[in-house]
């Protein structure tokens, strides 16, 4: 009897261990998630900070929304780079959103500033030619948010 109790106690301690290193993992994997949300966020940020901290190519990129064709071939170069570097960051964002390593919640606003960008027709003459670079599903997002959204965003800005 006493072994049986033993045995029991035994029993009730490993399943215990096993409900301890589940949360202890499901923590952990918290944890990585929001940690490679920081560094993400951080990594857009970064990209962003071409057009805040250099005037003369926020003024290029402007026009280049407005036509990419009417822009000189060293531009063309700049903010195509910019826009390549600007897709190529979110392509790998929207594949981690597809496979569940990134929250929806964080990707709908980064999703909102591409459908933003996409809506103007300087950005789709640059996409035309360059979309084969990206993935097959983030090409499909791209070319529904060119159907669907509105040049506004940048509405109102002068260029001087």
């Amino acid at each position: 009897m006493i072994r049986a109790i033993g045995q029991m106690l035994g029993a009730v301690g490993v399943i215990f261990s096993i409900v301890y290193l589940a949360a202890q993992i499901r923590n952990q994997n918290k944890e990585s998630r929001r940690a490679a949300m920081n560094v993400l966020t951080s990594h857009w940020s970064d990209l962003n900070k071409t057009l805040v901290e250099n005037p003369e190519m926020a003024v290029l990129f402007l026009r280049a929304m407005k036509s990419f064709e009417e822009l000189d071939g060293v531009s063309k170069l700049r903010v195509g780079a910019h826009l390549g570097r600007f897709l190529r960051f979110a392509d790998s964002l929207y594949l981690g959103v597809l496979d569940g390593t990134l929250d929806r919640r964080l990707w709908r606003g980064y999703e909102r500033t591409l459908a933003d960008t996409a809506a103007y027709p300087g950005f789709q003459t640059w996409w035309a030619t360059r979309k084969h670079w990206h993935t097959d599903e983030f090409c499909e997002l791209i070319d529904r948010h060119i159907q669907t959204a509105k040049p506004k965003i940048f509405d109102g800005y002068n260029l001087p």
